[in-house]
């Protein structure tokens, strides 16, 4: 580390980032750099003026999305028309009617000013960050073109239409498998279905659909030798493959992992044009330096922290290992070198993701050696499909075959029960402990590896059996080691009983963990999110590190209630997630509706075990007790709200009380069978709806906190006014979702705690 400066620069930069971003309080590096007088007047404001530069225009299916460069708000315009403005970086426009819009035009537009959005829940997509590392601050929604230059970017409006033709061809060319095709070529993976995503990433091989080190590496290099084979020298060779890598990189989206493998190859044909040495972990350095240098925000970006975890792991975990077991076969080093990045990386893993696949070390063996295979007949078919598609088609046809064993391989690891350890987000001291144990485990290898040394040289049996008995004791310890720090990573024990409503928008969703270690999710819907069980449910579940549910209660079957528990049974069904949940508790109605019947039913090809509960039952977790406080014996199941079911949770000297969507009509009927008792949480009925939470139900059970789960943008007015004043009234302390994002409510049986994720 000594002899490389640039790399202890780079260390000392990060550190130094960190901690300013610390004392700031998260706002020097995450934060909005805009003055503040700017973001206010952006967030008063319901419409603005913006003028930027097209850098790209990409039609979605309900808008029309383009990304402006060098934006600036225009604020007044004055006598003299000369216009005021200020600089707001980059931003997004989202446009209400589409217009052609080639790079480079110079555009005025007029829309709805919004900040984009950050978490709302645990292990949810932080849009915010993403934005961030890419300037933007601020995106348009509904906007419109007020008027557009004439004069654009020839070159850049070339590029983006020779990516289109590309993108054309391989759609021509590769049937089903052109969304691949198109994420490994060209970097553009909005073609990728979700359940692809899924198992790729479930078989630890999702990083070949981004653009990465390989990619680079093989084309670029491969471009470079067949230039000096064709007569160039290295000087002319070096620098045309320079400019078109360069030019590539930009092509396919400029993502972190591209520009990271762009700069090194930078770097390394500039070593060989000066024929000066080139040292990876230098490259390495100056490409996190350009890059951070660019965007502070990359710092906490996980694509930035895998893409350079990775080659840390091959370049100074994998030598240091190998010398402390004393590997020197091929396929031990190969595997231990998937080892070594999986160890470098698997805190940042387990935070972006809270899951890492296990076969995924052995399938990456078979997958790395071939995707070179795939990568060059894609661009063979691209390239020759200008002139014939039939021979196109021919040419990638290998690559073609390889995706679908790919994609037999993934489904195959997709049947194996525990194919992905769901180890959840690790706390920071766990990630600090984590890495310094593996410093020390590859100290101990770089000095195992020089005791191997002068064993070989040794003339000494006594010295050589020492050396023996010593080495054993390092590859001991060090395993033993690397074991302990997994498994402190993975450790998230709790004393309490938790008690979380996720920020769902217009639904319910509430997960539920006892003392003895159980967890038990209380319905999981949503009218106002789509696919809430991919992007919602289950980075939850996976960020806390549950892998098991003991059980979903469902209170009653609104689609706003069970669309995300769909989801999740469709999953398991289909083997994409390694969550297991061993029984659905649905009401017991004699006349269920047909939501019921299909949740019965998604619930049993999941091979979940289906059970019905009415008044009176209950369910022990432990010293924690679930009692089923309604629907009636009997009950037909005609109106689902009013006999859904309502769920007493005891333990200690604590109880919360889930209301579902029940109104004032079965809240009078508690009442007269006199099952109410004082409770210290409730989760407040049919989302803070009017006629819920009526008065004496409330000065009955007198809540102490109370939370509503409800959107912001919801079209039925909840909360209702009246009922958050009843709440108020009874002295409860009223918490929202669509304020506080996921909040969480922790007892030890006699205290209570509440945390919101957005605080």
């Amino acid at each position: 580390m000594v002899r490389r400066p640039l790399c202890i620069l780079c260390l000392l930069v990060m550190t130094g980032l960190f901690l300013l971003d610390l004392l700031s309080g998260g706002e020097l590096v995450r934060g909005n750099p805009l003055p503040d007088q700017v973001q206010k007047w952006m967030e008063e404001q319901s419409e603005v003026t913006v003028c930027g530069v097209v850098q790209k225009s990409v039609d979605t299916e309900f808008s029309q999305s383009v990304w402006l460069k060098d934006a600036c708000l225009i604020c007044s315009s004055g006598r003299s028309g000369q216009e005021e403005r200020i600089s707001i970086k980059n931003t997004v426009v989202y446009l209400k009617e589409e217009t052609r819009l080639p790079a480079g035009t110079t555009v005025y537009v007029s829309g709805t000013p919004q900040r984009p959005e950050t978490a709302r829940n645990p292990g949810g997509f932080d849009s915010r960050q993403y934005y961030a590392c890419r300037h933007v601050y601020y995106l348009l929604k509904k906007a419109v073109v007020l008027k557009k230059s004439r004069s654009y970017s020839r070159y850049g409006q070339f590029i983006l239409d020779f990516q289109e033709k590309c993108a054309e061809i391989l759609e021509k060319t590769a049937g089903e498998a052109a969304p691949v095709f198109a994420a490994i070529v060209l970097g553009d993976k909005t073609g990728l279905s979700p359940e692809l995503r899924m198992r790729y990433q479930q078989a630890g091989i999702v990083h070949i659909l981004a653009i990465s080190g390989l990619h680079i590496s093989l084309l670029g290099m491969g471009l470079y030798s067949l230039l000096k084979k064709a007569g160039l020298g290295i000087w002319p060779a070096g620098m045309l493959s320079l400019t078109l890598m360069l030019q590539y990189g930009m092509m396919t989206g400029g993502s972190v992992s591209t520009m990271r493998a762009v700069c090194m190859f930078l770097l390394h044909v500039g070593a060989r044009i000066l024929g000066r040495i080139y040292d990876p972990m230098t490259a390495l350095a100056a490409a996190a330096l350009l890059l951070l240098l660019e965007s502070p925000a990359y710092l906490y970006d996980s694509g930035f922290l895998l893409s350079f975890g990775a080659v840390l792991g091959v370049g100074t975990a994998a030598p240091a290992l190998m010398g402390l077991l004393g590997i020197k076969n091929n396929f031990w080093k190969s595997l231990l070198s998937s080892v070594s990045v999986q160890l470098a990386t698997l805190p940042v893993s387990l935070w972006a993701f809270g899951e890492v696949s296990l076969p995924g070390l052995l399938l990456n063996l078979l997958v790395l050696p071939s995707v070179g295979v795939v990568l060059a007949s894609g661009v063979a078919a691209v390239l020759i499909g200008f002139f014939s598609l039939q021979a196109a088609g021919a040419a990638i046809l290998p690559g073609r075959i390889l995706l679908a064993v790919y994609e037999k391989l993934c489904a195959a690891v997709g049947k194996i029960p525990f194919c992905t350890w769901i180890g959840g987000q690790p706390e920071a001291w766990q990630v600090l402990a984590y890495y310094g144990i593996l410093l020390l485990t590859l100290c101990a290898g770089n000095f195992a590896a020089r005791i191997r040394r002068e064993k070989d040289h040794t003339e000494s049996p006594e010295e050589a059996r020492n050396a023996g008995y010593i080495l054993l004791r390092l590859k001991s310890a060090g395993c033993l080691a690397l074991a302990g720090g997994i498994l402190l990573l993975g450790r998230h024990p709790s004393p309490y009983l938790s008690i979380t409503c996720l920020d769902v928008g217009q639904g319910d969703g509430i997960v539920i963990e006892t003392p003895a270690g159980e967890h038990y999710l209380v319905d999981g819907g949503s009218s106002s999110q789509s696919s809430l069980g991919q992007y919602c449910l289950l980075p939850y579940l996976k960020s806390q590190g549950i892998s098991r549910l003991q059980g979903i209660f469902i209170s009653h079957t609104d689609s706003d209630h069970i669309s995300g528990v769909l989801e999740l049974l469709g999953f398991i069904e289909k083997g994409l997630t390694t969550l297991r949940v061993d029984c659905l508790l649905l009401p017991e109605w004699t006349e269920p509706p047909q939501a019921w019947t299909e949740l019965a039913q998604a619930a049993q090809r999941a091979g979940v075990q289906v059970r019905t509960g009415n008044e009176g039952d209950r369910v022990l977790s432990g010293e924690t007790v679930f009692s089923l406080l309604t629907p009636e014996a009997g009950a037909a199941g005609s109106d689902v709200n009013e006999e859904g079911m309502v769920l007493e949770i005891s333990w200690g000297s604590f109880t919360g009380l889930l209301t579902g969507d029940i109104g004032e009509e079965t809240e009078s009927v508690l009442l007269e069978k006199e099952v109410l008792s004082d409770v210290d949480f409730l989760k407040v009925g049919h989302h803070g709806s009017r006629y819920s939470s009526g008065s004496a139900f409330l000065e009955k059970i007198l809540p102490e906190v109370s939370v509503i789960s409800c959107s912001d943008t919801n079209l039925y007015g909840h909360p209702s006014p009246e009922t958050v004043q009843r709440l108020s009234q009874a002295g409860s302390h009223v918490e929202y979702t669509m304020k506080s994002g996921a909040v969480t409510v922790f007892t030890d049986g006699v205290r209570m705690w509440v945390k919101r994720f957005l605080d």
